[in-house]
Formats: structure tokens, C-alpha cells, sequence
């Protein structure tokens, strides 16, 4: 959406120039003001958008096509941070909308990308349908890659069909009812291969971090020697073969706290996951940091396959470890409504949940918005480490690569300490597509340019 920038005042002033044709869904027109309010909007709930906008001083729009960051001091992340993917992107929607309260969902889906919502058509949890919107205007240049570059919409309709089966799914890919299936499991993909007219997409092709995150918030996991008695009985390899069957190329163990690959990651505390988990040594180490026995309830959705595999393997572990274990079956929309809060777990909270990002959220302490110590200030789980953040403003301030792998290794080995959340392993989830579908653009779904060959 930017035609340029200008960076003024040793780094501290940073000015942003809307190019030409932007125009939002509704068919007004994207002023600055729009964009003003939907970053402070993200930057009240998202990591790094909270840091960006903890240090600036000043963030307006002094015509209808400037948008002015006035910094307290240099950030020179700050187009990382606006032009970060998921969880949460900085997108741009009307001043109207994004004035709302940033923590309660928007009731209306206006943006002013090449595709536009179908609000008339969806179906909650079955359906859901784009257009090609004519107003868009990619822009002239530029490499395209992930969201970058020009965008280019060659399909009039995109459709989502929720299929919660997935042998229905497969079934569904195999007559050619559907033309892609964003995350086939593991067992049915040997199936989806020997289809010629099918091929797999490595979409996510970072890989899919796998994670318990406990609740800090209320025994027995607001212990730190609790949840650092539960590393001895962490069991990787089973959570990855759960997840996605046994082709060893589809998984990467150990794991740590930045994923294997990644510029961050380190062999720092990498000894707290063993080759084999061992029960015994977690159950002593329970007993020694003082748990009693307390129910631990676990939330698991039935909906999403692979989270719900790897959420049966940590609930077996914990089982053989000595923990009493309520396993919580439900939706992964009631989870998500469950998760925000934080009322003790017979109140209708929780004391732990398995989710799976993508590992590109935690390739750098900048994005990682798990690897943090903010406690109720943080996202659900509320872990508190001063020392945590205390290394996350080292690692922002870093003036070089070497320094800021000094720092993130550091961050590591206190995380091995802290235990914001127990790490499970990596996964890849392949994507299958028809054959003729091309031009398919990698990270996470997308639909310009792609094209039917």
C-alpha cells in the first residue's frame, strides 16, 4: 500500500506515502486517517505492534497520503513490524471500524485487497466466499512473494468449505469436487499421492511449531519448578508421528524454542529434552516442586486433527508422569473463547492448551510473541520473566546479526528456566492442490496470483 517512505531525524521520524488507487470495498477511498487507526488498533494487541508503538512518541496523518511515525528513539524494524503475516497482521480498514475496541471482533469485514468479503453468503463454520473486487489496483512492480508485490486476481470467486472430516475431505479432492485442501493429515496423504490428477504445495513451507502453553496464572503452573518438571517427559518424536504420520521428512526433532533452521535457533538447554522421555525423572521432579495432585484441565479441539494428536500424546505423558489429567474435548472456537480467560480453571478457565503456529512467528524474539515474560499485559497464558523481556529490548536495540544470536541464545537458556511454554517439536503440513492450479505463492494460503493453467 506504500508508494515510499523518507527516514528523518537519525532514524526517528519515519514518513510513509500512500500510492495512487487505493480504494477500500465500499468503494471509499484509503485516506491515511484510515491507516493511522488501524495501526493503532493492531498495535494494542499484536507483540511486536505493542513494542512499535511503545516507542513512538507521535504516529498521525498530516495530509490524506502521509502517515508520520515520530520515534523516541530508532526502530529499524519498523517495516517488519507493519509488514508481518500472522497472527496478527497489520491490516488496513476504515477509521470507522478500527476506532472500535481493538479486543472485541469487528462486525464489519471491509479491506481493500484484490478479493472481498461475501458477508450475504456465509454460512458460520461451513462457508465462506470472496469476489474479485474491480476497484483494486495492484501495484506496478516489485518481486511477489508471500504478501509482497503486486496482486493479482485471476479467479472471480474464491470459496471455503469447512469440512470437518477429513475422509469426506479427501473423498471431496479425489472426485475434484474441491481444487485445493489446505491440511490434509498425515494418514490420508499416501491416498491424495497416488491421485495423478492431485499434487502437494509445501505452503507453509517454515514449518508448523508445535507447543503447551500452561497457565502461569493458577496452580499448579504457576510454579516454574512444576513446569520445568515436566521437560524430562516431554516426548517430541511421538507428538510429531501424531501429528503427521511416521515420514520422517515431514517432522524436525529437537526442538526448541526457536524452530531448527530458523536464525535464531541455539543447541542452548537443548539437554532439558531428552532422546526419550523419562517418566520417573518428571515424576520425582513433580513431586519435588511441591504438586499435589491438582487437576489439570486441558483443552483440546476436536476439530483441528493434528492439534488434537499431539494435545492425546502430552495428556499420555502428563498421565505417566503423575498429573491428573481433565481432558476438556471441545471446538476450537469455544477454546479460543476459553483461552482469554483468566478466571481459575473451575470458573471456566484452563491450565493448558496445545495450539500450532507457524514457525515463522518465532523465527526472532521480535515476532515471537510466546517467548515473553509481560504477564497479564501478555497473550493468554501470562507467563511473567523480567528477565525474558529484559533480553527481548537487548535483542530489538542488537546493532548486528552476531549480536542479536548472542542475545536470542541467552533468551533460550532462560526459557529453559522460565518455561513460557513446553516447545513439542516442528512439522511440515503439506497442502494438496488439482495439477492445474499454478503460480501458488508460499507461507500461508493465498489466492492472487494464482491461476487454472
Amino acid at each position: 500500500m506504500v508508494a515510499g517512505h523518507i527516514i528523518e531525524d537519525d532514524g526517528r521520524t519515519w514518513k510513509l506515502t500512500l500510492r495512487d488507487g487505493l480504494l477500500f470495498h465500499d468503494g471509499a477511498k484509503v485516506l491515511a486517517k484510515d491507516c493511522v487507526a488501524s495501526i493503532r488498533r493492531w498495535g494494542a494487541r499484536d507483540t511486536m505492534g505493542q513494542t512499535l508503538m511503545a516507542r513512538t512518541n507521535e504516529l498521525s496523518a498530516p495530509d490524506d497520503k502521509t502517515i508520520v511515525f515520530r520515534l523516541k528513539k530508532p526502530f529499524p524494524l519498523l517495516p517488519d513490524a507493519l509488514g508481518k503475516v500472522a497472527p496478527n497482521t497489520c491490516v488496513i480498514m476504515p477509521e470507522r471500524i478500527a476506532n472500535t475496541d481493538p479486543f472485541k471482533p469487528v462486525t464489519e469485514a471491509v479491506g481493500s485487497g484484490p478479493f472481498k468479503f461475501k458477508a450475504d453468503e456465509r454460512v458460520q463454520g461451513a462457508f465462506f466466499a470472496h469476489e474479485r473486487f474491480t476497484g483494486y489496483v495492484p501495484r506496478p512492480d516489485g518481486p511477489v512473494e508471500w504478501t509482497s508485490g503486486p496482486k493479482v486476481a485471476h479467479f472471480e470467486r474464491i470459496e471455503w468449505h469447512v469440512i470437518p472430516d477429513p475422509s469426506t475431505a479427501a473423498a471431496a479432492m479425489i472426485s475434484g469436487e474441491m481444487d485445493c485442501w489446505e491440511a490434509p493429515t498425515g494418514d490420508l496423504l499416501p491416498l491424495l499421492d497416488r491421485e495423478r490428477h492431485l499434487k502437494r504445495e509445501l505452503v507453509y513451507d517454515a514449518g508448523i511449531a508445535a507447543f503447551c502453553r500452561p497457565n502461569h496464572l493458577h496452580p499448579p503452573f504457576d510454579n516454574p519448578a512444576v513446569r520445568r518438571a515436566l521437560l524430562p517427559a516431554i516426548d517430541q518424536e511421538s507428538a510429531m508421528i501424531a501429528a503427521m504420520g511416521d515420514d520422517p521428512s515431514l517432522r524436525k526433532v529437537p526442538c526448541g524454542f526457536f524452530p531448527p533452521g530458523s536464525p535464531m535457533a541455539s543447541d542452548a538447554g537443548m539437554g532439558n529434552i531428552l532422546p526419550r522421555p523419562d517418566y520417573d525423572r518428571a515424576k520425582r521432579a513433580l513431586q519435588a516442586a511441591g504438586y499435589k495432585g491438582e487437576t489439570i484441565a486441558l483443552l483440546v479441539p476436536t476439530d483441528l486433527p493434528a492439534s488434537k494428536a499431539i494435545s492425546d500424546v502430552v495428556a499420555d505423558t502428563w498421565r505417566r508422569s503423575g498429573m491428573t489429567v481433565d481432558y476438556q474435548a471441545i471446538d476450537w472456537g469455544t477454546l479460543v473463547q476459553r483461552r482469554a480467560s483468566k478466571k481459575p480453571p473451575a470458573e471456566g478457565g484452563w491450565n493448558a492448551l496445545c495450539p500450532l503456529p507457524s514457525a515463522v512467528d518465532l523465527f526472532t524474539p521480535a515476532t515471537h510473541y510466546l517467548l515473553r515474560g509481560n504477564g497479564e499485559k501478555g497473550l493468554w497464558g501470562w507467563p511473567s520473566s523480567p528477565r525474558l523481556e529484559e533480553l527481548r529490548d537487548a535483542w530489538l536495540d542488537a546493532p548486528d546479526l552476531a549480536t542479536q544470536k548472542k542475545i536470542a541464545t541467552d533468551m533460550q537458556a532462560q526459557a529453559f528456566i522460565d518455561v513460557p511454554y513446553i516447545p513439542l517439536g516442528l512439522f511440515y503440513s503439506p497442502s494438496v492442490y488439482r495439477r492445474d492450479v499454478t503460480d501458488i505463492l508460499h507461507g500461508f494460503p493465498i489466492f492472487w496470483n494464482m491461476r487454472r493453467a
